[in-house]
């Protein structure tokens, strides 16, 4: 299966595997990049992308549910309506991300950095945010619990 980068269709890595899951998995333990890769609508269930190059990948419509993407870079991808639900993302970093309308509901985000992240319509309810960067990201409709967030209406 191929890899393609999202606008110069450039082969990013290319192995024999059956599955996109399997591909990106081997990419990732190759340690391949896999900056401004087309992934949109792919199956990533419980993939384990830990430390993964994804700057500015187009991630749109993928299901990362369960997936482990703890300290992976995805400064600028595309997560635009991606299925996080579960996923680990601890110490990611998320700048600049666009998770409009994204699920991250039960995402541990623990010192995840999501500034200046578009996170408008996004689901975080129950996401574990304890610790992550929230600066400057634009939360508009989203969905989350105070508690995660640290917000306390008794200072507001």
């Amino acid at each position: 299966m191929k890899i393609l980068h999202k606008t110069t269709k450039v082969m990013l890595f290319e192995d024999s595997e059956k599955t996109t899951k399997k591909t990106v998995e081997l990419a990732v333990k190759n340690k391949a990049s896999l900056s401004g890769a087309n992934l949109s609508l792919a199956d990533l269930r419980r993939a384990n992308l830990s430390w993964a190059d994804l700057r500015r990948a187009d991630l749109s419509w993928a299901d990362l549910s369960g997936a482990n993407l703890s300290l992976a870079d995805l400064r600028r991808a595309d997560l635009r309506r991606a299925d996080l639900g579960w996923a680990d993302l601890r110490g990611a970093n998320l700048r600049e991300a666009d998770l409009r309308r994204a699920d991250l509901r039960w995402a541990d985000l623990r010192r995840a950095d999501l500034s200046e992240a578009d996170l408008r319509g996004a689901n975080l309810s129950l996401a574990d945010l304890v610790g992550a960067n929230l600066s400057g990201a634009d939360l508009n409709g989203a969905k989350y619990d105070d508690k995660a967030l640290g917000i306390r209406h008794d200072k507001v």
